[in-house]
């Protein structure tokens, strides 16, 4: 019998307002200043200000970190533990999608662990010691699902790859799941981040590692999202509660039992095109679920069925096609393009060598060859 590893946040907080809850977080562990990690946009948009004015009104000392880009970067992460260093801070709250978490968790990982000061140390399954820096973790995208999860992923532009580290010690503590921190994404970010999360789950339920723990979790997720996706991409108030519960319940289950070559492909197109890292997910779920569909049981039924497909009388072949037109149409109704335009004949085959080498690689359910990789590429042309 094999043994499987489950690693959940501590605490979480669930629902409209739970952001009220932070200072006294804070206050009742006996912290004295916060880090807070978020992106400028955020900042520039008075999302982040949310938090930091509950700080303000509660007395609480904070140090504002906004260095963060989109695809986070070894100089991003560098740079936010010499600030961390320097700001006299002893907890962090990381604010935003996935950037803003990835960037938190290396910086808190390194703070405590200073031998991994070279961020590239991380990469794989690093034996840090120590758990990083308390952190509250509070997303303001329904997808990434980094609040629950022990994985982040670090640009390394010189080498013009991203690297995927893994580490239960990098997990927050607490995560605060906020609808209302949601509802000013636009319909462009709604989109990508919540067909991030439906690679998640499907990615998370197909995988070499699953089993019934995640795979309740997982399905529930795409249930959770087929339901509330397009009303998210409305900015309808339940479907933003619904995608904000969706995406932290298919990343406890991802988070522990892996991904596929969707990831492993999406994050090539990011190192080398810097394309949104949901965007890159959503155009290759389907291609990719075409390629891995005789290596799946029969869970494609059970997908097929979230989406609310009706699978009477169907046989593998219909329920499989079932499954995948139905991510096709959601991709489409929230305004995924099917093509990137950037993509070159040129760049295929570093873009595969590097899909091959993603940590994410080795959980596909079926083995990918730099020629699969390659014919799936091209799909996008």
């Amino acid at each position: 019998m094999s043994v499987n590893r489950f690693v959940l946040n501590g605490i979480s907080y669930h629902g409209h307002g739970a952001i009220q809850e932070i200072p006294e977080l804070i206050r009742s562990r006996g912290f004295k200043k916060a880090f807070v990690v978020s992106d400028p946009d955020l900042v520039k948009f008075g999302v982040t200000a949310k938090v930091t004015d509950l700080l303000k009104e509660n007395g609480i000392e904070y140090e504002l970190y906004s260095d963060v880009k989109p695809n986070p970067t070894i100089e991003n992460v560098q740079h936010g533990v010499e600030a961390f260093k320097n700001s006299g801070a002893d907890c962090m709250i990381t604010i935003g999608g996935g950037s803003s978490m990835d960037t938190g968790k290396a910086i808190g990982i390194i703070i405590n662990n200073p031998e991994f000061a070279d961020v590239r140390s991380l990469e794989g399954v690093a034996p840090t010691k120590k758990r990083t820096v308390f952190t509250i973790a509070v997303p303001t995208t329904g997808g990434t699902g980094a609040e629950s999860t022990i994985n982040y992923v670090i640009t390394d532009v010189q080498k013009k790859r991203k690297f995927v580290c893994v580490d239960p010690n990098d997990i927050p503590d607490i995560a605060v799941v906020d609808p209302d921190m949601m509802a000013s994404m636009p319909k462009g970010l709604t989109a990508s981040t919540g067909m991030d999360a439906l690679t998640h789950a499907i990615e998370g339920y197909t995988t070499a590692g699953a089993w019934e723990l995640a795979d309740c979790l997982n399905l529930e997720a795409i249930r959770l999202i087929a339901k509330n996706l397009r009303k998210a991409y409305e900015n309808d108030p339940d479907g933003r509660e619904g995608m904000a519960l969706a995406q932290y319940v298919t990343a406890m289950a991802y988070s522990n039992v892996g991904l596929g070559i969707a990831h492993s492909m999406a994050h090539t197109l990011g190192a080398v095109y810097d394309t949104p890292h949901g965007v890159a997910c959503a155009m290759m779920l389907p291609i990719v679920m075409e390629f891995n569909q005789n290596y799946t049981g029969d869970k494609f039924k059970y997908i097929a069925e979230a989406f609310g497909v009706d699978t009477t009388g169907m046989d593998e072949a219909a329920y499989r096609k079932a499954a995948i037109d139905a991510v096709k149409q959601l991709s489409e109704d929230v305004g995924i393009p099917k093509k990137l335009e950037k993509l070159s004949e040129e760049d295929l085959p570093f873009l595969c060598e590097s899909a091959a080498a993603d940590a994410c690689a080795p959980s596909n359910p079926r083995p990918a060859s730099l020629e699969d990789l390659e014919a799936m590429f091209r799909q996008l042309m």
